[in-house]
């Protein structure tokens, strides 16, 4: 089913604190559903950057008079530059966290770096990954789920350090978000995904996953690398946080259980791949599941 939507927020984006109208915000957080099919948002005076959350879908994006396709995991983004047009096509829903930040900003920081006027243009970048902006990006988000409990200064001073990371990787990057390399092949990508997420619960190896792919082990890796975004066994270890978060969300299992579901050899080798990619204990993950659905069950 074809679907044309400027991607509504369900979460909408509560005012930074403090705001004044001599100082305007330097970006602005949401959280949003993105539907299958086409989807096309519509013109921006900010700078976005898309950062891709859950498991991995398929995408189709044309941006800056190109197509580009590729499969966008937990913590690649993309960037759309002010007043740009882009469309995409999602092969399942999927969900983003979009931060938008103002021209000025980067033409602020652009100056602070020593950089002439030209350098404060953003190139568009598709299928992207960098753990910088990756944790800036996740101290963003807390920071929005939260309503800003650091205030107007910390939330100005992550927009200024992810400004100075994105100009900083574009001049290193000669302006290109691209890899560079050959890269797994679509199809073959696709099915080394859907055999990770089949055979979570087992032990897993490389050897095993570049057979499905067709590649030698020397040859997989580096290609799953270019394709991905990041190493196999990391690829997997964030698959299997994910899944074992949407368990204890669920709250219909013990912690051994959930455990052994997600791959992990027991609850405390869960709980710190947990702290590790997530930040936060499985006991707390529950905790919040806890609270809101009593939440919402005392909602008349």
């Amino acid at each position: 089913m074809t679907v044309r939507s400027a991607r509504p927020s369900d979460e909408p984006s509560p005012p930074l604190p403090h705001p004044r109208q001599d100082r305007p915000t330097l970006l602005d957080i949401l959280t949003v559903p993105v539907p299958s099919g086409l989807v096309e948002p519509p013109l921006d005076d900010h700078h976005v950057l898309d950062l891709h959350l859950g498991q991995p879908v398929h995408v189709t994006c044309r941006l800056d008079s190109r197509e580009r396709k590729g499969i966008q995991g937990q913590g690649h983004f993309t960037v759309v530059p002010a007043g740009a047009a882009h469309r995409w096509t999602f092969a399942q829903p999927a969900r983003a966290l979009l931060i938008r930040l103002t021209p000025s900003l980067f033409r602020a920081t652009a100056d602070a770096m020593g950089l002439s006027s030209r350098g404060a243009d953003l190139a568009a970048w598709f299928h992207v990954r960098d753990p910088q902006i990756e944790r800036i990006g996740w101290m963003l988000q807390a920071e929005h789920h939260d309503a800003y409990p650091g205030g107007r200064l910390f939330t100005d001073s992550l927009a200024s350090a992810l400004a100075a990371r994105m100009l900083g990787l574009q001049l290193q990057q000669g302006a290109s978000g691209s890899k560079s390399g050959r890269a797994l092949p679509k199809w073959r990508l696709r099915n080394v995904l859907d055999y990770i997420e089949a055979h979570l619960d087992e032990d897993l190896t490389l050897a095993e996953l570049a057979a499905v792919a067709g590649f030698s082990l020397s040859h997989f890796k580096s290609l799953f690398r270019r394709a991905v975004g990041m190493p196999v066994h990391r690829f997997v270890l964030e698959r299997r946080v994910e899944r074992a978060r949407t368990l204890l969300l669920e709250g219909r299992s013990s912690l051994v259980e959930i455990a052994l579901e997600a791959g992990f050899a027991h609850p405390s080798h869960m709980a710190r791949c947990m702290r590790r990619v997530l930040g936060v204990s499985p006991s707390q993950i529950a905790d919040a599941s806890r609270v809101r659905a009593g939440r919402e069950g005392s909602t008349p």
